[in-house]
């Protein structure tokens, strides 16, 4: 079996990277940081390399790449620690608005895919515990349309984007996997409350009160969770890259830092250490493939295999950040230490669309005879 990217794969590999290299240095993303976390510019940048329209069917001006591809770019998205939502505007949007109606395909699939604009899904609620067929929201009919009450949380650039795409209860219990629609609701019709985030990005609160809406999909519940699970392998890739760069910057500083007389790097328990740290990197890595490579089966198939990537990579994101941030000491701590935003973002990382302990609850669910040994 074949392992290897292909040289399209890799080209695309090195055309972010130099993008990362030349245009989002730290300096920058620390100014972004420190001046609220706005992303649009960024968005912009990306939408010009063409990542944009990355998972956009090529009939709505899109590249119409797979999985892989999506993995290659956000890893190295991760390892230049670019504080744009990539995996939600350029990922998950594009494959929910595929299932919608024509005309709202044709209407904004090919202004995502030209970067003009930022479209992201606002599927929390408060009391949803990241299940997503927990939904609060309600949807009425009005007229000949639609409107939605609720509140949506942590939407990721809330307050940058043009629209949401908005899971809603049409009918049922709060927490029936049916009886959930899905919706576009463009800016102007919800009450954004945005805040900076510890990463140095922003997201929103959306309330709405009446607000109109577009129908998109009717009983949407196995869309949804499509979508978030495209959503999280591109986390776990991303996670991978963020664990990559890490390790390198950490195993430099330990290369440079002198204490008793000698670098950090030649005492042999730091060094055991760092070779643990890397195991734990490896084994993310390895999990993020299979991830990524899993997204094309039946749901079933598609969704253990993504739950159990999400908690080795919960297990690998906290030992690798923990460790890295030790082994550099006090600075590893402070603003000024690139270490510590690699560490910052990480640990968002495992607070989005399900924690660890979610994801495990996830994997036992589905674990059936085979205690989930078995594929």
């Amino acid at each position: 079996m074949d392992f290897d990217f292909t040289p399209d794969q890799e080209a695309l590999r090195d055309a972010v990277r130099r993008w990362v290299d030349k245009g989002f240095t730290f300096e920058r993303r620390h100014a972004l940081a420190k001046a609220g976390g706005t992303t649009r510019a960024v968005w912009v940048e990306l939408a010009e390399l063409g990542l944009a329209s990355l998972a956009v069917a090529e009939s709505q001006g899109g590249m119409g790449f797979g999985p892989v591809e999506a993995m290659v770019v956000s890893e190295e998205l991760g390892r230049g620690l670019v504080n744009a939502p990539y995996a939600h505007a350029a990922l998950m949007a594009p494959q929910l608005l595929a299932a919608a109606p024509a005309t709202l395909q044709a209407a904004w699939l090919p202004r995502i895919a030209s970067g003009e604009a930022l479209v992201v899904p606002a599927l929390q609620e408060r009391a949803s515990r990241y299940r997503i067929e927990k939904v609060l929201t309600r949807a009425r009919q009005q007229g000949a349309g639609w409107v939605l009450d609720g509140v949506k949380c942590v939407v990721p650039a809330g307050d940058e984007a043009d629209a949401f795409l908005v899971p809603a209860r049409v009918h049922g219990a709060d927490d029936d996997p049916e009886g959930i629609a899905l919706f576009l609701v463009e800016h102007a019709q919800a009450q954004v409350m945005a805040y900076p985030t510890q990463d140095g990005a922003r997201a929103a609160d959306l309330t709405l009160a009446g607000a109109a809406a577009e129908l998109m999909a009717v009983d949407s519940h196995a869309l949804l969770e499509t979508a978030v699970d495209v959503g999280l392998a591109a986390h776990c890739a991303e996670a991978v890259g963020l664990m990559d760069r890490l390790v390198a910057v950490t195993v430099d500083y330990m290369n440079t830092r002198r204490q008793f007389g000698a670098t950090l790097a030649s005492f042999q328990a730091l060094r055991h250490r760092v070779a643990d740290v890397k195991m734990q990197l490896e084994l993310g890595r390895s999990m993020s493939y299979f991830a990524s490579l899993k997204l094309g089966q039946p749901a079933p198939q598609r969704r253990r295999a993504v739950a159990q990537a999400r908690v080795q990579l919960g297990h690998s994101m906290r030992y690798v950040g923990q460790q890295c941030i030790q082994l550099h000491g006090g600075i590893g701590c402070t603003d000024e230490a690139i270490a510590s935003h690699y560490f910052k973002r990480l640990s968002m990382l495992e607070l989005s669309l399900g924690d660890t302990m979610h994801h495990l609850g996830e994997v036992s669910a589905r674990m059936q005879d085979t205690a989930g040994v078995f594929a």
